[in-house]
């Protein structure tokens, strides 16, 4: 399930990857808490991460979640991870996704390279129709990473997820698949 970009590679996490995943966390842990859920302190130890990956891994065997890394290519660095989440079948053939990426690396035009390879995968491994995202309208970067991969604006979520604790706006974008 590997997804090869020009600069990085996105692929499903293993749990020989833990001690990465948890550096990345602890590395970025202010700067993702002001954007993600709060978190238990045991998500932040090397066998969290491994309880979460192998927590994708079953959830992925059952088509509800994927759980990606994105890595550079030349380093092998992880820098970032992606989820295609909430993956409903039968008439809707949809899911969320969503993602995180290491505060160095903002800017470079990886994740809307990730962003555009899980939609790749998406749309023609996974065979859905539509991907939604869910952002803070202050997030001005994530919003146009999401542009950026063909996401089209649809309107504000009010109070829609608990971030950091506080109930929070988002602005709803979403890609179709118009070839289904």
């Amino acid at each position: 399930m590997e997804q090869n970009g020009k600069n990085i590679l996105i692929r499903l996490l293993e749990i020989h990857d833990a001690e990465m995943a948890l550096a990345l966390e602890l590395r970025n842990r202010e700067f993702f808490q002001t954007f993600a859920a709060l978190r238990k302190e045991d998500f932040y130890t090397l066998e969290g991460q491994r309880e979460r990956i192998r927590t994708a891994r079953k959830r992925k065997e059952l088509d509800e979640y994927y759980l990606f890394g994105i890595f550079l290519h030349d380093s092998k660095e992880l820098i970032g991870t992606l989820m295609l989440s909430e993956i409903l079948r039968g008439a809707l053939q949809s899911c969320y996704i969503g993602y995180f990426l290491d505060k160095e690396h903002n800017g470079k035009g990886y994740m809307t390279e990730g962003v555009q390879l899980a939609v790749n995968f998406a749309f023609n491994q996974m065979k859905l129709h539509r991907i939604e995202a869910g952002v803070m309208p202050h997030n001005l970067g994530s919003i146009s990473v999401l542009e950026k991969s063909g996401f089209l604006k649809e309107g504000i979520a009010r109070k829609n997820v608990k971030i950091n604790g506080k109930w929070e706006d988002h602005q709803i974008l979403a890609i179709i698949n118009e070839t289904l």
